[in-house]
């Protein structure tokens, strides 16, 4: 079996159908199918069917799919084993980040990455829905995600590798009745114009959580998933927010109150494809990754 076309076949189930799979594999929907069509008569049994005007994968299918992640795992470690007799790995690796993270780590991640002779960094910033994230580990090797506390974990198909937890403060403008205090607790914060993400988005469960402790449906003035955004709007008094506590930018008249009563952070982690994790390349900026992510963490506290 073709490596190319297992990988073809794991793109069609993860990204729902052949032409967003194209997309990620750099290919044309013809030459998906033809790789589905030459798998399929390899094997001789049938591994996808139409439904409706898409195309799904069958029990067949599926069963491979799975398998083909054993192997090409399988196949990266044994590259790895090669190259652990390399002087030093080289390649490209690609990373994605929400935007708040991007902006803390991307930074700090070239900075201490151009010690990494031979390995070239392409960061993205990607904002996505909460359930979005692990789809993102099929077009980059490290995805730097964001899920709030109590959250269900990603899943059984990525790797999960910790990078720190970051308080959510509610956020007021300097003339709020609150400004002044040291903490809030959700039950003074009933009544108040919110500005929040959109729905689906990490954060959002946190207020649905505050909301729910107050007793009082929260009003939703606004919703602005850019962090800097809500900063400047919550500033000039047009609302309050929950902001995340380190990345938040510090604009005048901005107040950022702890709050207590509720489980309120999020966790930010690094997610990888288990094959793309087996890559010594991607390991050593990983390696990196965690340390400027340890350095964060310490300085926060």
């Amino acid at each position: 079996m073709d490596l190319r076309s297992l990988e073809t076949l794991r793109a069609v189930r993860s990204r729902g159908g052949v032409t967003a799979a194209a997309a990620v594999l750099h290919l044309t929907p013809s030459a998906v199918s033809q790789q589905l069509a030459a798998l399929t008569a390899e094997l001789g049994v049938p591994l996808t069917e139409r439904v409706g005007r898409g195309l799904r994968l069958t029990p067949a299918g599926a069963a491979l799919a799975d398998a083909a992640v054993d192997v090409a795992e399988a196949v990266e470690r044994a590259r790895a084993a090669c190259q652990a007799f390399a002087e030093r790995p080289v390649g490209t690796v690609r990373v994605s980040a929400f935007q708040s993270a991007a902006q803390l780590l991307f930074p700090r991640l070239l900075g201490a990455g151009a010690t990494l002779d031979g390995v070239t960094l392409e960061c993205a910033d990607e904002d996505v829905a909460l359930a979005d994230f692990p789809d993102l580990t099929d077009r980059f090797d490290v995805v730097v995600a964001h899920r709030p506390d109590g959250a269900a974990d990603w899943g059984s198909g990525v790797r999960v590798v910790p990078l720190f937890r970051e308080p959510l403060d509610v956020a007021v403008g300097a003339d709020h009745p609150l400004a002044g205090r040291s903490a809030v607790v959700p039950e003074e914060l009933a009544g108040e114009s919110w500005i929040t993400v959109r729905e689906g988005f990490p954060v959002a469960p946190v207020l649905a959580a505050v909301a729910a402790r107050s007793g009082a449906a929260p009003h939703i003035a606004h919703r602005i998933n850019d962090f800097a955004v809500a900063s400047a709007m919550v500033a000039a008094g047009h609302g309050i927010s929950l902001l995340p506590r380190h990345t938040t930018s510090r604009v005048p008249g901005l107040r950022l109150l702890p709050l207590s009563g509720v489980p309120s952070g999020r966790r930010v982690e690094a997610l990888l494809r288990p094959d793309r994790a087996e890559r010594r390349v991607v390991t050593r900026v990983l390696d990196v990754l965690r340390g400027v992510a340890a350095q964060i963490d310490r300085g926060a506290g």
